[in-house]
């Protein structure tokens, strides 16, 4: 029973990091094509990138359910705590997807307040973003619970210098998976325009990211002490400089001009930020103070789940690739300009 207590709640620390990884990737290229929509220089260009995401924009979002549900069933305390401590990054994330989906539907049906939905479906994007971000340098950064794992802190805990930064490298990263997957559904200048916003917004999440890493054994004793740590220093060595080969060939992709590769290692470099992340927090729920084990729901509890996850993952991602299989293709217009 002692051996079960430990290894399910691994499991789901896995799961979770998973849905997580497929959110932050899918509906990662969504909320980055509605951010790069408020620069669009036309509505024929505008109306391309919202169409790019008509049929699966939706979808991706399952994920984020997903999230939330695992966290609620597997980590109670996590889920709690986390909510509490969060509750204005996660207002704006919801507030944000909310105005993203309202603008979304009712601009296809407006003609004189197009422009009003535009500026609403970027808007969205941006403060679903911004939310997250600073959800994940908040939780990155720790969060001050007390020895029952209740939150202690103040309402403005996670507003610092670190989350801000995390915050702005994420919504970087979000515009150039959003760029990279423009370059593939899109053809002609509209195209060129996002090759450029790509190779930007690579430097500039490249830049944040080296600055986190370096700044990370720097600032937070704990994790120094675990990264420098043996065997695990040889991953926290690796992932930096594989980190560096992926933007190098990302840049370079997109250097060529070729379409799909830029997007796959963009997709790279989102898995490996993971799992540096992963090794970082693991075996912590709650940073810095509370562990998986500690928050777990009960075994029965946690076995149950994985019976009916077990149901709902292949389902879920045959739904994603199915959708992606009959959407696939270049998204264009009879007169399209940049």
């Amino acid at each position: 029973m002692e051996a079960l207590e430990q290894f399910l709640p691994q499991v789901w620390f896995v799961i979770l990091g998973l849905f997580l990884f497929l959110y932050v990737t899918l509906d990662g290229f969504d909320l980055g094509v509605g951010i790069l929509s408020l620069t669009a220089s036309n509505e024929e260009s505008r109306s391309i990138l919202m169409t790019s995401l008509g049929n699966i924009w939706d979808a991706n979002e399952t994920w984020l359910v997903l999230v939330g549900g695992t966290l609620f069933g597997a980590f109670p305390l996590a889920y709690a705590t986390v909510l509490h401590a969060l509750y204005i990054p996660v207002s704006v994330m919801v507030g944000g997807l909310i105005l993203r989906a309202v603008a979304f539907e009712f601009r296809e049906n407006s003609v004189r307040s197009k422009q009003l939905w535009n500026v609403a479906f970027g808007a969205g994007s941006f403060m679903a973003a911004l939310g997250q971000g600073f959800a994940v340098g908040t939780v990155f950064e720790g969060i001050a619970v007390d020895t029952a794992g209740h939150f202690v802190g103040g309402v403005w805990d996670w507003l610092s210098w670190k989350s801000i930064l995390v915050a702005l490298t994420l919504i970087q990263g979000y515009v150039l998976i959003g760029s990279t997957y423009l370059v593939m559904k899109t053809t002609g200048t509209l195209q060129q325009t996002h090759y450029k916003t790509a190779k930007l917004a690579a430097v500039t999440t490249f830049l944040g990211a080296v600055f986190i890493t370096v700044s990370t054994p720097v600032f937070y004793e704990q994790m120094r002490d675990r990264m420098f740590d043996p065997p695990l220093f040889y991953f926290f060595a690796a992932i930096p400089l594989l980190g560096s080969l992926f933007v190098a060939l990302l840049l370079r992709s997109l250097g060529k001009e070729q379409e799909r590769m830029p997007f796959v290692w963009t997709v790279l470099i989102f898995l490996l930020s993971f799992l540096g992340l992963g090794l970082i927090i693991f075996p912590y729920i709650i940073p810095p103070q509370i562990t998986i084990y500690q928050a777990a729901a009960s075994p029965s509890a946690l076995v149950f789940m994985i019976i009916f996850i077990g149901f709902l993952i292949p389902i879920m991602l045959f739904y994603n690739i199915y959708n992606y299989v009959v959407f696939r293709g270049k998204i264009t217009q009879a007169h399209e300009s940049d």
